[in-house]
């Protein structure tokens, strides 16, 4: 029997099993659906699916940087005990290496990893595991230097916490000090350029509802809204941010004093966004009890 595209599909769906992994299940087995469903379960390769379902929240964030290109990687897991594995920390190792001749996401997930797609090397270790993976996202920094800083660090090069830099010169030093304050500052953007204009627009008009409450004449409320906006600029925008190594000065004034001009940045932080499922034990016991 012809093992066509639309069969291995089929398969995969619904066991969760690698490209690779069905078509030779299918091929073994002379494409019977059923015999090569229980030849995946004897390989333990179908578990994936009985584990896709489940929030991966966890996990961990890498960093590569090879010349003037630096990337950060977010495979997550359902438990921060799997981040500390050493199997899954080398995944994740490779998953960044192959990421620095990628674009975006989907083309690492489509990628070479050892003869898989990297997709199909974490659904593969989700089986050998036995927690749900994910490849979450990546992104990708370009520069004539770029600084890598991981919070957290789990292992060399991958922690809760990854951070990229892009200076137009090479400053080591200051480059890690300014990834260091992204880390701990979460700023919204470089400049206020950068910044998102619905929020701004969204800021803006919380301000002006705030300061109508005041009571206060249209033209006095117009001259609070520029300082105030101007403030909110100062917290969100990383160039007008106090630098936390001296708060004297702006990232921007120190980036000058150091010689360089800050042209980007990246920070990927593990589980940023997913919503977390609260398990509450007793209830979860109760439940269990009425049946």
């Amino acid at each position: 029997m012809a093992i066509t595209a639309a069969l291995v599909k089929e398969l995969r769906d619904s066991t969760g099993a690698g490209m690779m992994d069905a078509k030779k299940a299918l091929t073994e087995t002379e494409g019977d659906m059923e015999a090569a469903v229980d030849w995946l379960r004897t390989k333990g390769l179908a578990k994936a699916a009985k584990k896709s379902g489940r929030t991966a929240a966890e996990g961990l964030v890498a960093v590569k940087v090879e010349g003037g290109v630096g990337v950060a990687v977010e495979v997550n897991s359902e438990t921060d005990f799997v981040g500390k594995n050493a199997e899954f920390q080398a995944m994740v190792s490779g998953v960044a290496d192959v990421a620095v001749t990628c674009a975006d996401t989907d083309a690492l997930a489509a990628a070479d990893m050892g003869g898989k797609s990297v997709a199909d090397t974490i659904t593969a270790k989700v089986a050998t595991i036995g927690e749900n993976m994910s490849l979450r996202r990546m992104a990708r920094l370009e520069g004539a230097s770029v600084v890598s800083y991981v919070h957290n660090a789990a292992a060399d090069g991958m922690g809760k916490i990854g951070v990229l830099v892009a200076l137009s010169a090479e400053n080591e030093a200051f480059g890690k000090q300014v990834a260091m304050h992204v880390a701990a500052v979460n700023p919204a953007s470089l400049s206020e350029a950068d910044l998102d204009a619905s929020v701004v627009e969204k800021e803006k008009t919380v301000q002006m509802d705030i300061a109508r409450e005041s009571g206060k004449p249209e033209a006095v409320i117009e001259k609070m809204i520029v300082g105030r906006m101007k403030k909110f600029m100062a917290e969100v925008t990383l160039l007008n941010q106090a630098f936390v190594v001296n708060p004297d000065l702006t990232v921007e004034a120190a980036a000058k004093e150091a010689g360089v001009e800050i042209t980007g940045f990246v920070r990927l932080e593990v589980g940023e966004g997913i919503e977390k499922k609260e398990e509450n034990f007793a209830e979860e016991v109760a439940a269990t009890l009425k049946g």
